[in-house]
């Protein structure tokens, strides 16, 4: 997908700038830029948008979507570079052009699924990356479970790797942050790959408790001086309480994933954190853990931004619905929550926002009745969907 861009002109769209939307506007793009803006009538040999919106490539901050295409059924593995070409292309169409790609660095004995495989999962990125086969901007998020004993060691493996880009601080500990409702997290367990059985989860359980005392104090403290001694951006997960929201700030955290309090959004908020939360919470109208609902937040001006986590469909839908559940927030502030936010949290300057000088990853999108499609995609001038 390197091929030199030629310049395009679109025409006959609405496009969504940061601030407004111009109702019939349109575009020129040259050498992988925007170059031009302008409303009404287009330059001759403009392609025609039909009227639909163009807005600027979604950014995706965080999503383990790669590990379904990698392991598709219990115990099966797939081609690893063949599932990141698959998982790529689904984000594209989905109108996802910058993706931080989530994963688990950790081992758990007798886990199945992904545990212990970022690097294979890296290694497969950077496979398909070199071979001009991805379609979005791909970086990586690397999840440090903290009371894993390895957490550290398989972290320390990766953080040179200069797609590295975040890293989040995660504890799911059964009783506390997203899963302070036990019956929860049993519940999740037991519909996941066949499930487990109480006495397999009562040995698990406890061995998670033996870990978070034996091993999450220090390495919590080692991720934390990892992140910043190579300078990648912290993420919390799962912040519930004021001493959750204390430790946010002491880390120097930039994001916080998926709160679950109104107290702790509150806090964050304060404390000048941009708050993340999940794009399917907004389309289902609240949470599977039965935590707070994102547009709850979100009237309460507390959403800063919005992540596919694990459907990656749902974060161009959730952007068009937020006006709907909250009047107070307009389309361009509803698209912020899924390019320019993203973009400025982890410190990519140049692409995030339709205007001049910035990278032409643009979507064109159409929409029926509730549910966007999205027609044509451009990633630095290329169409590439």
């Amino acid at each position: 997908m390197n091929a030199k861009p030629k310049e395009t002109l679109i025409a006959n769209a609405r496009i969504v700038l940061a601030d407004r939307v111009i109702e019939q506007g349109w575009l020129a793009l040259a050498d992988g830029r925007i170059a031009e803006i302008g409303e009404g009538r287009a330059p001759a040999g403009a392609e025609d948008a039909g009227g639909d919106l163009i807005m600027p490539g979604l950014i995706e901050l965080h999503t383990d979507h790669l590990e379904a295409h990698y392991v598709p059924r219990p115990k099966v593995f797939w081609n690893p570079v063949a599932a990141v070409i698959s998982y790529d292309g689904q984000l594209a169409t989905s109108g996802i052009t910058t993706v931080f790609d989530s994963l688990r660095v950790w081992r758990e004995d007798g886990a199945e699924e992904v545990d212990g495989r970022a690097g294979v999962l890296a290694a497969a990125i950077t496979t398909a990356r070199d071979a001009s086969l991805l379609r979005a901007d791909h970086f990586l998020h690397l999840r440090c479970e903290i009371p894993m004993p390895s957490v550290v060691e398989e972290a320390k493996e990766l953080i040179d790797r200069p797609d590295v880009k975040l890293m989040s601080l995660m504890d799911h500990t059964p009783g506390q942050r997203q899963f302070r409702d036990e019956v929860k997290l049993r519940d999740y367990y037991r519909g996941k790959g066949g499930g487990k059985t109480d006495a397999e989860l009562d040995e698990l359980f406890a061995k998670r408790f033996e870990y978070q005392k034996l091993y999450a104090a220090t390495n919590m403290r080692e991720i934390v001086s990892l992140a910043h001694k190579y300078n990648i951006p912290l993420a919390s997960h799962d912040d519930t309480t004021e001493e959750n929201v204390a430790d946010a700030v002491r880390d120097r955290v930039s994001v916080a994933e998926f709160p679950t309090t109104l107290e702790a959004a509150r806090g964050l908020h304060q404390a000048g954190i941009d708050i993340l939360m999940g794009a399917p919470n907004v389309v289902r109208g609240g949470s599977h853990s039965g935590n707070i609902a994102a547009v709850d937040l979100a009237r309460e001006g507390l959403l800063d931004i919005l992540s596919s986590d694990y459907i990656p469909s749902s974060l161009l839908m959730a952007a068009l619905q937020l006006p709907e559940h909250v009047p107070a927030i307009s389309l361009p502030a509803a698209v912020r929550t899924v390019t320019k936010a993203p973009a400025e949290a982890v410190g990519l300057s140049d692409r995030g926002e339709v205007a001049i000088g910035k990278r032409a990853d643009l979507i064109r999108v159409h929409v029926a009745g509730d549910v966007p499609v999205v027609r044509s995609v451009w990633r630095e001038g290329n169409r590439v969907a």
